[in-house]
């Protein structure tokens, strides 16, 4: 109760959600004698697949025996998961301990949420000068709080595409304006660039980051990787291959983030990560509502002997590699769909084929969502569609037949929401 009664003080520090500025933040850190100066850290941009990289470095930093602290947005089922210091999530007493002693500092100025809760994970961070700090950034990179950073050991950029254009003006709604907000701000050190879903993209980064000194390392120039049969893949770059077992998440997409996330740590040559740090890690990786599926709980229940999957996919790029993996399995798919009102609806379902039935959802306790009926009244040229209160009825009223699939999809607030009622 008392971590809700804070998060609630700072949720009302500024009248806006997002107001790009660093100024704030730095303004505060200042105060607090510049612990973004005393981390080492790895940033993380991009606008899909940061999560599932950091996860994928996590899990092999901890093999070889590093601890980390991560820093990641949106949470998912508790605020808590923003925050991991020394390999362990903060409990609701040090959170609130951590907040309060920074909304002090503070001392009622103008700042937004997310750059208060920006400014309190340094602070905590710089307790740990060893550690490595795996940092996600958020909306934007260049005036985003976490971009305050004066060196790092790397930038990691993953797949970039179209999403939260309503943040940006109208004439400048393009990825290549995205683009340029993401990698133009980049440090100089190491740049590893992700496999990028067109060569159009990836010629605008590699314009945007010309004259950006750091060593830069691009998927299938200086690393890269093969799928292979009986359940490995090959990993290669230029200190060589290694043969991998399949990691122990979903999703052909996730080898491209797993791929990034080894070469991130292997050209940190202080890290001294080894093959059976990477085997070993990619088998361990922790992830939280990215094609996670439901083995057990109240929705498993409903759904019976059936798969039940959740991702958090929200823009066309998510949509885009969700589909090529519902592609490769042979069964029915069943779409439980749940959005935010500003995103694109039509273009995030136009990606998907094939689809058994879909059927919309309102989404509890986001005041910013498109009501299940509304979505329902969007995407009416789709012919087995339908629309439901709550998951429970969703899950209860799909025809499912042995050996189909139920997907739930559409929004990281919605995987959150079923998450906890599971």
């Amino acid at each position: 109760m008392k971590l809700q009664k804070i998060v609630s003080r700072l949720q009302k520090l500024h009248p806006k959600e997002i107001d790009l500025s660093l100024d704030r933040v730095l303004n505060l850190c200042n105060k607090l004698d510049n612990p973004q100066d005393k981390i080492k850290a790895i940033s993380v941009v991009g606008t899909n697949g940061k999560y599932s990289t950091i996860q994928a470095m996590y899990a092999i930093l901890k093999e070889a025996k590093i601890n980390c602290n991560i820093y990641t947005s949106p949470h998912i089922k508790k605020i808590n998961e923003r925050f991991i210091f020394n390999n362990k999530e903060i409990n609701d007493g040090e959170l609130t301990c951590l907040l309060e002693e920074v909304e002090q500092a503070n001392n009622n100025q103008q700042i937004t949420f997310f750059e208060i809760l920006t400014v309190a994970y340094f602070y905590k961070a710089a307790e740990y000068p060893n550690n490595i700090n795996l940092i996600e950034t958020g909306l934007f990179h260049r005036f985003d709080a976490t971009n305050i950073l004066k060196k790092n050991l790397a930038s990691v950029v993953t797949s970039i595409g179209l999403d939260h254009l309503d943040w940006l003006p109208k004439n400048e709604q393009t990825v290549e304006k995205i683009i340029f907000e993401k990698v133009s701000k980049l440090l100089n050190s190491n740049i590893i660039i992700a496999k990028q879903s067109s060569k159009n993209i990836l010629t605008n980064i590699k314009k945007t980051i010309k004259k950006n000194k750091s060593n830069k390392f691009f998927f299938d120039e200086e690393y890269s990787f093969l799928s292979g049969e009986n359940d490995f893949f090959y990993y290669e770059d230029k200190f060589g291959g290694i043969k991998l077992p399949s990691p122990n998440i979903n999703g052909q997409f996730q080898l491209e983030n797993i791929s990034t996330a080894i070469a991130t740590l292997k050209i940190i040559n202080q890290l001294r990560i080894n093959d059976s740090h990477i085997k070993s890690g990619i088998t361990k990786i922790h992830s939280i509502a990215r094609l996670q599926e439901i083995t057990e709980g109240k929705l498993k229940d409903l759904a019976k002997d059936n798969r039940l999957l959740v991702d958090g996919s929200h823009n066309p790029l998510g949509a885009r590699v969700l589909n090529k993996y519902l592609k490769s399995l042979d069964c029915n798919k069943h779409i439980i769909l749940g959005m935010m009102a500003n995103k694109d609806h039509q273009e995030y379902m136009s990606y998907f084929e094939n689809i058994a039935t879909l059927t919309t959802v309102d989404i509890p306790n986001q005041p910013n969502s498109i009501r299940g009926k509304d979505l329902k009244d969007k995407l009416n040229s789709y012919e087995n569609i339908q629309y439901k209160k709550n998951i429970f009825e969703a899950i209860r009223s799909i025809p499912v037949k042995q050996g189909d699939l139920i997907l739930i999809t559409g929004s990281l607030y919605l995987a959150g929401e079923v998450l906890n009622l599971n």
